[in-house]
Order: C-alpha cells, then sequence, then structure tokens
C-alpha cells in the first residue's frame, strides 16, 4: 500500500472505531460481506505472494503436535484448509467476521476437516482454548489503540498454557500492532521472521502464553 493509500486506510478504520463495539463490528462484517462480493477478493489462489506468504508462516512453526488450532479472520478459508491439510489429526477452526466469505470457505470442505464459525472477535469468543492461534492481515482494521488492545486480550484469551499465537502483518506496521501483545507478562515473543524478499515486507510474529508462575 502506497502512503496515501496507508494514511487514508489508517483514517477511515480510525473513525469506524470511534462507535461503540459492537456497532464497529456491525460495520465490519457489513463492510467484510460487501468486500467479498465477488469471489476471493484478495487472489489468494493466485497471487504468488499470497501463496508464499502462507507457505511460509507454515514453514516457521515449531514441530509439535497442535491439538486445537484456530484461524482468526479466515476470509475464505484459503490458509485454513492449507492448516487442516497439515495438520490432519488436529481439530481446526476458521473464524470470520463475512458471513458471505464464510459460505465460499464451507464450500471446501469436501477436501478439508476444517470447520467454519461467524464471529467478531472484538465481542466474541469462540470457547475453549487453543494450541495454535493464527491471525493474520486483520489488526490493522481495528483502528484505535483501544480497540487494538481489545482485540489482542481476545487473542492472549484464546491461547492455552504453552500455547502460540502466529500473527502476520505487514512490515514495520507489525511493531506497531503488536505493543499490547508484547506488553503482556503472559505473552513470550519467541520467534519473528521479516521477509523482505518480495518487495512488499512482513513479518511472522510468534508468542508463547507462558505457564501459570513463569510470567515475568
Amino acid at each position: 500500500m502506497s502512503a496515501a493509500g496507508d494514511a487514508l486506510h489508517r483514517m477511515v478504520f480510525g473513525l469506524l472505531s470511534m462507535v461503540p463495539s459492537r456497532g464497529q463490528g456491525r460495520l465490519l462484517g457489513r463492510y467484510f460481506d460487501w468486500w467479498h462480493r465477488n469471489p476471493d477478493p484478495w487472489n489468494y489462489h493466485g497471487e504468488p505472494y499470497e501463496k508464499y506468504k502462507h507457505k511460509r508462516t507454515i514453514e516457521v512453526l515449531p514441530a509439535r503436535p497442535y491439538a486445537r488450532i484456530i484461524d482468526v479472520g479466515c476470509s475464505e478459508g484459503t490458509f485454513t484448509h492449507l492448516v487442516a491439510a497439515t495438520y490432519p489429526e488436529s481439530e481446526t477452526l476458521g473464524v470470520d467476521i463475512s458471513r458471505r466469505a464464510l459460505a465460499r470457505a464451507e464450500s471446501g470442505k469436501d477436501t478439508s476437516s476444517a470447520r467454519f464459525l461467524a464471529l467478531d472477535i472484538l465481542n466474541q469468543s469462540p470457547g475453549g482454548s487453543f494450541d495454535l492461534v493464527f491471525c493474520a492481515e486483520t489488526l490493522y482494521y481495528l483502528g484505535r489503540s483501544g480497540r487494538l488492545r481489545q482485540a489482542s486480550v481476545r487473542l492472549a484469551g484464546l491461547l492455552a498454557p504453552g500455547g502460540l499465537l502466529v500473527l502476520t502483518h505487514p512490515w514495520p506496521e507489525a511493531r506497531r500492532l503488536y505493543r499490547c501483545l508484547d506488553a503482556d507478562p503472559a505473552l513470550l515473543r519467541t520467534a519473528e521472521h521479516v521477509d523482505d524478499g518480495s518487495g512488499r515486507p512482513f513479518a511472522i510474529t510468534i508468542y508463547q502464553r507462558q505457564a501459570a508462575g513463569q510470567a515475568a
């Protein structure tokens, strides 16, 4: 995104975050339903950059079993289905605020064990805890720092003790987006992979929820 485009993006979604949280969630749901009026609006299936980013996210994960996995902001489920195929023994859930996107995600279930759920991460919880939580290209839609803090608390709250939170966002914007997570004493940032080979730098950042008594 250009500097002008980034400034406009921040302004629009910053203004949107000035309404009450539930109202913001409803507006975001309508916005993303409109954005998904055509299939695959971000070209996840065909864009080499998106496919590379998905591949790299899987590659940097620690090699260990993950019983429960959730993909927050899953859109039409392209990455969610890849995760389910990579970890076929795991329970994989994709959640998104757009019901239109989720209807398309469901259509790919013939070859995937992933489940999908309509959910507003600002105001709702899927219930239970997860060993692996993904959130990619989502946080910059939430606007002001207060809403980022709210979402960060929600994401951290999804983690089982020892569970991993994996975030993928543009670099260096990611550092601003993750300030609340960096300040959470229950989370330890264990890895950060900055990739700028494509000309569109992004970071894959991994946090681990520390067991009780381990927090600094």
